[in-house]
């Protein structure tokens, strides 16, 4: 096992590179393989792979754990950290564990309602929330914990990331927190399920570009006109239009239509934005079919030093 040379998706953001990362859900059991399989077929095509958190309050592995098995298969991750689950003494624990397991990217998020999951009757936490999270990390990555206390054994260098919804029927609740999230040291935005990129045009316009961070939008593998009805019934948010649907409905082969939809998509964000966060759950593996029939190339590997310079 070898692990990837660290910060891939930091250089690239620096280097303003078209972002492409996908995203991974962690096993709902004891056995990774078939997670680790998913992330496996994606070297080479994405920068890192998200791997999510307790997403729709679901219960599943940890996903610092999730990410650190990414890490030893040479996988750069990206370590979603949610709120509804741990204190602040918790998240912070991870937090120092994931720089030293040499997970070195991380998105804060809030997390979905406790009701919307498997475990319902379970007692949420949400002492902080996304933009009280980036600011707990900023101050970790400056040597001091959430009570401005020093911490002893060394500062934490975790490159920030943070979820905007561009469509939200609220602008202005969606600048105020977009704003917030740039000011507590946001380093890149992942964006929800896109479908009307119209609204993503204005929103890059007003607010995504002058903010000088990189936006990726999120594209989601629709796999049949079911479930895209599904999408638009249970995700906050999502309204998958009707000439999608019909497509699908109409289409002989909804899967491939929907890897089709999914490629023009990314087409489209590449003229909007700078980057692209795929979701295709459950079917990972058509992924760099996505990216292809997009004409997104695979990634040349860095190029590593000769053994006695990097001694040196």
């Amino acid at each position: 096992m070898t692990q990837p040379t660290t910060g891939q998706l930091r250089q690239a953001i620096k280097r303003q590179e078209f972002l492409i990362t996908a995203e991974v859900s962690p096993p709902k059991g004891g056995d990774p393989t078939h997670m680790i399989s998913m992330a496996q077929q994606l070297k080479g095509r994405v920068h890192a792979v998200n791997i999510t958190d307790g997403s729709r309050a679901v219960m599943r592995m940890s996903s610092l754990v999730s990410a650190s098995l990414l890490l030893q298969h040479g996988i750069e991750p990206i370590y979603q950290a949610a709120c509804r689950d741990r204190n602040a003494i918790a998240l912070q624990a991870d937090l120092l564990g994931a720089h030293a397991l040499g997970i070195h990217n991380v998105l804060a998020l809030t997390g979905d309602p406790v009701k919307a999951g498997d475990h319902p009757k379970s007692k949420a936490v949400f002492e902080l929330e996304s933009v009280r999270l980036l600011k707990l990390i900023h101050k970790l990555n400056n040597g001091f914990d959430w009570n401005d206390q020093p911490l002893t054994d060394g500062a934490t260098d975790l490159c920030m990331g943070a979820a905007v919804d561009p469509q939200n029927p609220s602008w202005s609740g969606l600048k105020i927190r977009f704003k917030r999230k740039l000011d507590a040291g946001a380093q890149f935005f992942q964006s929800q399920l896109i479908s009307d990129f119209d609204q993503l045009e204005r929103f890059m316009d007003e607010l995504g570009r002058p903010a000088g961070k990189p936006i990726l939008a999120g594209i989601f593998l629709l796999k049949s006109a079911k479930n895209a009805r599904f999408l638009n019934r249970v995700v906050p948010g999502v309204q998958i239009p009707d000439h999608l649907i019909d497509r699908l409905e109409r289409s002989a082969d909804p899967l491939q239509e929907g890897i089709q939809i999914a490629a023009e998509q990314v087409q489209q964000a590449k003229t909007i934005c700078q980057g692209v966060h795929m979701m295709a759950i459950k079917r990972e593996d058509l992924i760099p079919e996505i990216l292809d029939r997009a004409g997104v190339k695979p990634m040349t590997p860095p190029v590593q030093a000769p053994a006695e310079t990097a001694r040196a």
